[in-house]
Formats: structure tokens, sequence, C-alpha cells
């Protein structure tokens, strides 16, 4: 079995896991820490593919990706421990090396469906290029865009005009009303309703005119804009059919040989399987082993090399597999495994002590402590709406009025009057408020304070986290200040002008924000003990008295 790989490393004295890795938000186990470092040090050294993971100094940086990487420890039949590697989606040169389990279908192989429906699509692309481009059809589509405007000026002049001349037909009405006879009034009308009529008369005849004179333009290269939508729609068919097929020859196993495809685990008529589903590392490596009769016992995922430019990667981080492609399949693929408990869940399970800094009749100031919700989750209701609701239950409107994500602590303001609420909530959103966070950063800045600004936008591909985007992203803006270093950790004050999710998070962490993680943040950076994040301070009008009033709670950390 070539894809099975033996440790290196003594790994006598290691406790196998009794539970299998959950994939979603997991620690790795010392075994899964062990073979993801035997793989780096391959990465390091190998010779058997070319990528350029952005590492090396000469590396050109526009075709500079990192990848992600998967090991899944494994056990043979010989009840012999090794583990298996693999890649998220394919190497800049296409190969497939040895060192890594195949892919769960490979797409490229010579002859295969998707190289003919590539190539078909490819020459489709080539004929529509020859017809967009052909010498005469673009000389025809440039005349007939200069005519167009032409008469689009022409006509609007027209339009001007007409209107000019009703304002003077109403000025002649009213003063001919004044001073004309009665016979003379009606002859005028009479006039003016004619200058009307011409009015509309030459306007229309003028529309008709330029508009044959287009169509004749246009007639000219009609059998060349058929053409045109014809091969798209052949072009969108053809797509459309080798997705689909695509979909049905990508089949996943799990212990008990059960194979399902795409179509199947994305069984819903309005949801598509995300491009890409069952590229991922954890699909190729499941695969294989239930393929090969091998036991999975844990598995680890991590980045290698350059962060993308909209997500936050960090070179040999390990990461949990993603939402959108990989839940589905792995949730199949992994039925009747006994697994880790998801830890994330469990944390929130654990009894908290919700403490009330101050009340009035308006307004509650809570403390809230870190991994406990603002307003209750799919699973767990335990959240800060839910304790004060149950404490006040003849409190009126929505309670609350902005949040903090789960893993941040600090100062959290709630109210007890829908009249109170919307008074606080313009302040929010006229950003009156003034606010005051507490981080810890992992490393040290060249500068001792600044801006940022980097747009947000949710990654629809795994939830909640937040992605950089120029295009679509919200404006999201930071101002941020060093108090201290603290053995090669910075101790900052952010100001968040904005209030997107997680935007102090990513900032930190992403590589034109701060390109410095917040110690603990297990979406950004790595998993400690808590996110070391706290809103220590904020200040506003009260909504009642309409003194200014603020609040203050050092950090924990």
């Amino acid at each position: 079995m070539k894809h099975f790989l033996t440790f290196k490393t003594n790994i006598a004295n290691e406790t196998l896991p009794e539970k299998f890795t959950f994939p979603f938000y997991y620690e790795p186990s010392s075994i899964a820490r062990i073979a993801a470092k035997e793989l780096q040090e391959y990465l390091i050294s190998q010779k058997d593919f070319k990528h350029n993971f952005g590492l090396q100094k000469e590396a050109e940086k526009n075709t500079a990706i990192g990848k992600m990487f998967g090991v899944l420890v494994v056990e043979n039949q010989q009840k012999e421990i090794g583990y298996l590697a693999a890649f998220s989606g394919k190497l800049a040169d296409k190969s497939l090396p040895e060192k890594f389990v195949p892919p769960v279908f490979n797409m490229r192989t010579t002859g295969s469906f998707y190289i003919k429906g590539e190539q078909e699509i490819d020459e489709i692309n080539r004929q529509l290029w020859l017809l967009k481009n052909d010498e005469y059809y673009c000389s025809q589509k440039k005349i007939i865009k200069k005519e167009t405007k032409k008469s689009n000026t022409q006509l609007e002049l027209q339009r001007k005009k007409m209107k000019l001349a009703k304002i003077a037909r109403k000025k002649k009405k009213k003063e001919g009303e004044k001073n004309l006879q009665p016979k003379d009034f009606n002859n005028l009308l009479e006039t003016l309703k004619q200058e009307s009529y011409n009015d509309q008369f030459l306007y229309k005849e003028l529309q008709e005119y330029y508009q044959q004179k287009i169509e004749d333009l246009t007639s000219k290269i009609t059998s060349t804009q058929l053409e045109i939508e014809r091969l798209k729609k052949v072009r969108k068919e053809k797509s459309v059919y080798l997705q689909q097929t695509l979909f049905s020859k990508y089949a996943f196993l799990n212990q008990q040989k059960e194979l399902k495809s795409l179509l199947d685990i994305f069984n819903e008529p309005t949801v598509k399987p995300p491009a890409g589903s069952g590229e991922c590392a954890a699909p190729k490596l499941l695969q294989y082993a239930f393929a090969n009769n091998l036991k999975p016992i844990s598995m680890a995922e991590f980045w290698w090399g350059k962060s993308p430019n909209e997500a936050v990667r960090k070179h040999k981080n390990f990461y949990p597999a993603c939402q959108s492609r990989c839940k589905p399949i792995l949730t199949h693929m992994l039925k009747g495994i006994k697994m880790d408990a998801n830890l994330l869940v469990e944390n929130l399970k654990k009894p908290v002590n919700l403490e009330i800094l101050y009340e009035d009749d308006a307004i509650i100031v809570v403390n809230k402590p870190s991994e406990f919700l603002t307003v209750p989750g799919k699973e767990i209701k335990d959240a800060v709406y839910t304790r004060i609701k149950e404490k006040y239950p003849t409190a009126t409107g929505p309670l609350i009025v902005h949040r903090l994500d789960m893993s941040t602590s600090g100062i959290l303001i709630l109210t007890k009057t829908k009249e109170a609420n919307k008074i606080l909530q313009s302040q929010f959103i006229n950003r009156s408020v003034k606010k005051r966070y507490v981080a810890l950063l992992n490393g040290t800045l060249p500068k001792k304070e600044g801006v940022i600004e980097l747009p947000l936008r949710v990654d629809l591909d795994d939830r909640p986290k937040q992605l950089v985007d120029f295009k679509y992203g919200k404006e999201a803006k930071t101002k941020w200040k060093v108090v201290q270093l603290e053995k090669n950790k910075t101790r900052i004050h952010f100001f968040p002008i904005t209030g997107r999710t997680h935007q102090l998070r990513v900032h930190a962490a992403h590589k034109l924000g701060l390109n410095c993680p917040i110690i603990g943040d297990d979406l950004y950076g790595k998993k400690e003990q808590r996110l070391h994040l706290h809103a220590e301070f904020i200040s506003f009008t009260h909504p009642t008295t309409h003194k200014k009033v603020t609040f203050t709670i050092p950090a924990p950390f």
C-alpha cells in the first residue's frame, strides 16, 4: 500500500486517541502533530512537484499561493500505525506525487469525459472569440454605437425644444386669455394646439428615422449576433451537463462502505454542491482509508505557504474542515465513527456567572464572560439575552442594543424599554458611542499606532469566518494604539469606528492589517484557553437622563 506512510519518529510511547477527531473544531492530538511535522519536513526538502508557496524570497509574488495539507493517522489490518497525507485542490504542476493519496475522482485522466468536455467548451470559446473579434463585426458595432449615441443626443435636444415650446404656448395662452376677444382667443387656441401636434409629429418622425437607421445597420450583423447567442447557449448547456456529470462521479465511502455521490449528499433542489466539493484534504484522506480497510485514528489539517489575499491563513497553523464543502460530505463519511465532542458546544454548556455592573429603569450594563453567547444559537439557548429576558420578563423592546462575539468578554449594554433601545441604537448607528477594546497580540508591531481599513464580508464557504473583500465587502475601520510589549506579545487598544462581525480579529490577523493574530483566536490564529480580546470601556448618552455615562472594567488577562 504505497500511500501508507510509516512514522520516522519513534511513536512507541504515544497514547492513541480513544475517539476520532471532531473535524470542525479540534486541537490536534499528539500523534497527529507528529505526522504533520514529518509531512512539513518533507515539504521543505521535496523535489517531487513544483508549486510556488511564496516561502522563498525569489518566488514570484503574482503566482505564489499557499495550500491546505492534511494528515490522517490510521491503523492497517496488521495493527500497524501509520499515516496518510493529502493536499486540497490541485498542485500548480497538476501532478499527483506518490506521497499523497489520490483524489476521490481524477477528472484529468487521459480521455476522460471531463477533459473531452473541457476541450469542447474551449472550442466554443475559440469560435466565440473569432466571431466577436471579426473585423467587419467590430466596425459595424462601433458605427451602431456611434449612431445610437447620436440619435439619443438629437432626440434629447428635440425633447428640450418641445419643452420650451410648451412653456411658450402656455405663456401665449395666458396672455391671450387676458388681452384677446373670445373669437381671437379661440383662434389662438387652435393655433397652439396645431403647434403641439406638429412638435409631437416631428419627434415621432425623428424617432422612426433613427430607429430605422439603427435597425438597418444592425441587420448587417444579425446573423453573427444570432450565432454568438447560439454558441453561448450551447456552452452553458455543456457546462451544466459537465458539472452535473462531475458531481455524479464524485462518490464518497464511509466505514460501512456506503457510497454516496455529491448529488445525493447535497440533496436539496435549491442547493448545488459548491465548486471544489470533494477536493479538500479531509475527504481524500478518509476515502482512501475506507477503500483500503484502514481504521482512522486521528486527523489534522494545516496551511502551508503564503496567505491568500482575502482569507486569514498562517503558515503551519492548524485549521478545521470547512463548513459549506466539507461538512455535508464528512457527515456522511464519518457516520458511525465515535468522535471527540464538539469542544465549542461543550464550552458553551459550562455554567457561567453573568455579572450585572449597573442597572436603572432604562438600561442594564453587564460584563459578558468569554465563550458566552450574546443571543441564543441553534444548539445553545443560554445567552445574555435569555438570562436578561428571564430576569426582567416585563422589559419591552428587543433588549439587545449591540453584540459582542461569543469569544470576546467585556461590557455589553441592554435596554429595558423600547424607547431606550431606539435612542441607544441611533447612537450606535451615528457612531457617537465611544468604545475601547484591549487585546493581546501574538507578536510585535513596527508602529505604535494607526488605522486599519479593510472591508469585510462573510465567507460563504466557511461561516462564520469573514473575508477581506475590496469589491463586495462592507466598510470596516479600526483605530489602534500599542499599550506595552510583554515578552514578544503586544498589548493593544482597539477603537472600532465600525462594528462588523469579527472586525478586530480579522484586522489584527490579516496580512494587510496588523498581520499579528490575537492570542487565543481559534478562527484566525491559534487556539488557547481563551480569546485575549476584551471590551473594557464604553461611553454614551443615557437615553432618559441625557447625561454622558461611562463604564470601565479591566481585562482579566
